[in-house]
């Protein structure tokens, strides 16, 4: 999907919330974990289907991969996926269920006054920090290194 479609998604969210901004870059994230939630719930599904033997390694592995992945969404009290938008005042969260779905709800929205944005380069994501200066919140995400995602483009308006 393209990086005007994914905007104009978000930024159409934005309007059904009442929110009156204009909305610069668009990326799809999950909760921090979710990537390597997947990868140590595959593992230890696939040691307890190997005990079994034959294909029960696979269907563990599978299963591992979708429990581990669960338990860290869960655990970041953050939806599972999500479009993170960016606007010259604001960082908006929203959760969707894929980059071309319409947005179901206003998971946060964060001033970008008292906002600092780190970034963490890891093997196959960029883990996202944004930590209210004023409070000390902070809220973690992880975008993917497809370029598909836009993840990079919402990093990239967040550190100009």
């Amino acid at each position: 999907m393209s990086e005007e479609a994914v905007v104009r998604l978000v930024q159409d969210a934005l309007v059904a919330n009442g929110i009156e901004d204009n909305v610069l870059a668009v990326g799809q994230f999950n909760p921090r974990g979710h990537t390597g939630g997947m990868f140590a719930g595959g593992l230890a599904g696939g040691e307890a289907g190997g005990l079994i033997g034959g294909t029960a390694e696979g269907i563990g592995v599978g299963a591992g991969s979708l429990a581990g992945m669960r338990a860290a969404d869960d655990m970041s009290g953050l939806p599972a996926k999500m479009l993170v938008g960016v606007s010259a005042t604001a960082v908006y969260g929203f959760a969707a269920s894929t980059r071309r779905a319409r947005p179901t709800s206003l998971t946060f929205q964060v001033a970008r006054s008292t906002l600092k944005a780190t970034v963490h380069q890891r093997v196959n994501v960029r883990v996202l920090e944004l930590v209210d200066t004023v409070s000390g919140s902070r809220i973690e995400l992880e975008g993917s290194r497809l370029p598909v995602t836009h993840s990079k483009d919402v990093i990239e308006e967040l550190r100009d």
